[in-house]
């Protein structure tokens, strides 16, 4: 199911939604659009629109600061874009830098995508242990850029430049072609 992104009405991300909700955000009139797919419509008998990819609430809302983006297993493939960090290949799995039986957590930065292959090859060792090489170092992205990596922003998907994920760890595009 497509994720579309809300902002406030600052223009600041706020989280992302199922498409349906999107729409019926926008059909309430407590959002607009403000980057739709292009090509891509949601038509019903009353209803002609295009598909939004990010939404704008029409009324500012006041939400609780969050310092950190929440950790998941999830977000550690999106953050890598599905990349090996030792090989470059599609990732199916995570690995820890620091293995858990070393000390090392499930934590933004102890954490990278991995292949199958090189996940076992490394093993219960550290990647200098294993003698591997990474592609590039693992980073926390901030709760904005978390959220614009939900939803594809790194993906080519043409968003708008003002949503530029602005994380600096982000991964060159050597590592992910």
């Amino acid at each position: 199911m497509r994720q579309t992104l809300v902002l406030n009405a600052s223009y600041e991300p706020l989280s992302t939604v199922s498409l349906r909700r999107a729409v019926v955000l926008v059909m309430q009139r407590k959002a607009l659009v403000e980057h739709a797919h292009p090509g891509l419509r949601v038509r019903a008998a009353a209803v002609d629109m295009p598909v939004p990819q990010v939404i704008r609430l029409r009324r500012f809302v006041k939400v609780p600061f969050r310092q950190r983006a929440p950790w998941s297993r999830r977000g550690v493939l999106v953050r890598d874009r599905h990349r090996c960090a030792y090989c470059g290949r599609r990732a199916t799995t995570i690995d820890h830098v620091v293995p858990r039986s070393q000390g090392g957590g499930d934590t933004w930065l102890n954490t990278v995508a991995a292949c199958a292959e090189d996940n076992h090859r490394k093993a219960n060792r550290t990647p200098a242990q294993a003698g591997m090489r990474m592609l590039a170092p693992p980073f926390e992205p901030t709760p904005a850029d978390a959220l614009l990596l939900a939803v594809g922003a790194q993906d080519g998907d043409a968003l708008p430049d003002w949503l530029a994920v602005t994380g600096a760890g982000a991964l060159p595009e050597a590592a992910s072609a």
